[in-house]
């Protein structure tokens, strides 16, 4: 009897398994279009600080970032930071200015198509009020001790960028002032009252030069101040265009280079793009309800020694939290686009959890594939209901579809520090199901990328390697040629009329797929 029960739920549960396997579906029609695609994604990328942006390699990373990413604009500190040297004061207190380095560096962004987001700050040394300054490159965080001098050094810097470049090519750049004053003494040494007052001399000062030039801030870390910024602007008539704040997915906040104090990734869903979501509820509520909005910097953790930056999970994270953030920002400015990044002081470990999208040997990381997808999307989006992909169509017919899953996996209690170095497999997902709906008949090539475990997974390659503590030639090139974003599937398909294009595969934790489908 007892076998018979057995062998009869053997027989049950062979039927039911198949009846509970997971399978996503993205049911898309190609003739049903939701409009033109928001690009905000890729208007603006960071970089840890002006002085950086003159070295040989971080120019060679950058021009390899904007040609497979397609960026826009460019942030970084210290533009006026004493190593770039732009302000002294001769010996009877009469500034002088010198703008060589910033040319060198503005010259280097225009030769690759790039423009700058100009964030000014920090205090250069002969302006300072006092001597505190944050990061290894020693960056001034006091306010100055004339504010009239401030102003004409940001009025001289504008006049100077105007006749270098030209009005209305400095139309299209944006000023923002200062970053992060709210972290208090970290990067700014006094009141939200004395930035308002830093905001007010620079903003007149850079629209005394062209009213049509774009001034914002304040630049906060955390959506901070942002209705009083608004307001402040509002009531003492001063200019501003947009607002800017920053934004990080880890639950332990403020500032943290050397990555001690164990940061943790947010379980919240909503983490990061809440915020966006936030701060444009709050533009929307103010007396200047029309401000463009730029998170001018974000990421999954604020510390440059985090190992998730490294962690295929990141592809996916990124993904998620711009498909969550939708049309609430005019820009999200990852941050950063290289590990050649010194606030902590020169980093020489191969993977040491630093923002970049690329290691300072120029590994790419599993993030710089997502935004390399982001890039390659075709420019009408097509409706879509299923919450973490993109379809989109370009003016030659072809098809593109960035699909992703976002797994939270970290165990409770436990920090990224801990987690993210490991070795990490991923569980199934069951299948990925996309079909799309009358596509014209004919002939497609078919191309499918993936990134996930051990798929354009650098880090996983590195852990194979023995973790060693230095990367020769050899090491760089064995694991750029094992994640090197070229597809793992393609062939030729025909569609017919009337039947739709389907294409089925497994799917895991957090893996991040682009289908291309190219007309031939």
């Amino acid at each position: 009897m007892k076998k018979t029960v057995l062998l009869a739920l053997i027989v049950l549960l062979a039927f039911v398994r198949p009846l509970h396997a997971q399978e996503r579906v993205i049911n898309i029609d190609y003739r049903k279009t939701a409009g033109p695609l928001n690009t905000f994604f890729k208007e603006c990328v960071g970089a840890g600080r002006a002085n950086e942006g003159l070295r040989a390699d971080w120019q060679q990373q950058l021009a390899y970032v904007r040609k497979q990413c397609g960026f826009k604009y460019i942030r970084m500190h210290g533009l006026l930071t004493d190593d770039m040297a732009v302000y002294k004061e001769d010996s009877k207190g009469n500034p002088v200015y010198n703008f060589m380095y910033v040319d060198a560096l503005f010259d280097f962004l225009q030769s690759i198509g790039m423009k700058p987001f100009v964030e000014l700050g920090f205090m250069p040394g002969a302006l300072a009020s006092g001597d505190r300054t944050i990061f290894w490159w020693k960056g001034n965080v006091t306010p100055p001790k004339d504010y009239e001098k401030w102003g004409a050094l940001v009025k001289n810097l504008t006049t100077h960028l105007t006749e270098r470049y030209g009005a209305d090519e400095v139309k299209t750049w944006y000023f923002e002032v200062w970053n992060e004053p709210n972290l208090s003494p970290g990067f700014w040494t006094a009141t939200m009252e004395d930035y308002f007052r830093l905001y007010q001399y620079a903003a007149k000062a850079i629209k005394s030069v062209h009213k049509d030039y774009r001034v914002g801030g304040p630049g906060t870390a955390g959506a901070a101040w942002e209705p009083e910024m608004i307001e402040y602007c509002s009531k003492n008539k001063v200019p501003v265009d947009f607002v800017s704040t920053h934004a990080y997915g880890v639950n332990q906040g403020y500032l943290d280079e050397y990555g001690n104090s164990g940061t943790v990734l947010a379980k919240d869903a909503m983490a990061v793009s809440g915020d966006v979501l936030q701060s444009r509820k709050e533009i929307a509520g103010s007396p200047m309800p029309s401000l463009e909005l730029h998170y001018t910097e974000w990421s999954s953790s604020y510390t440059p020694a985090d190992p998730v930056h490294d962690s295929y999970h990141s592809a996916a994270y990124v993904l998620q939290k711009l498909k969550q953030v939708g049309n609430a920002a005019n820009s999200m400015s990852y941050w950063v686009f290289t590990d050649i990044f010194e606030e902590p002081g020169p980093r020489f470990e191969p993977f040491h959890g630093g923002f970049g999208m690329l290691t300072i040997q120029g590994i790419p990381k599993p993030v710089l594939y997502s935004y390399q997808f982001l890039n390659r999307l075709g420019n009408m989006e097509l409706v879509n209901k299923d919450a973490a992909s993109w379809v989109c169509k370009d003016s030659s017919g072809n098809l593109q579809a960035l699909v992703w899953d976002y797994t939270y996996t970290v165990p409770d209690a436990t920090n990224n520090q801990q987690y993210f170095i490991r070795d990490l497999p991923s569980q199934s997902k069951g299948k990925l199901k996309l079909s799309i709906a009358h596509v014209p008949a004919g002939n497609y090539a078919l191309e499918v990328y993936r990134v996930g475990y051990r798929s354009n997974d650098a880090y996983s390659t590195y852990l194979s390697m023995g973790k060693p503590a230095r990367l020769s030639r050899q090491h760089v090139e064995q694991i750029k040629k094992q994640n090197d974003g070229t597809p793992f599937l393609k062939e030729i398909i025909t569609v017919k009329d009337g039947v739709p294009f389907v294409k089925e595969l497994a799917i895991r934790e957090n893996d991040v797929f682009f289908f291309n489908i190219i007309r031939l």
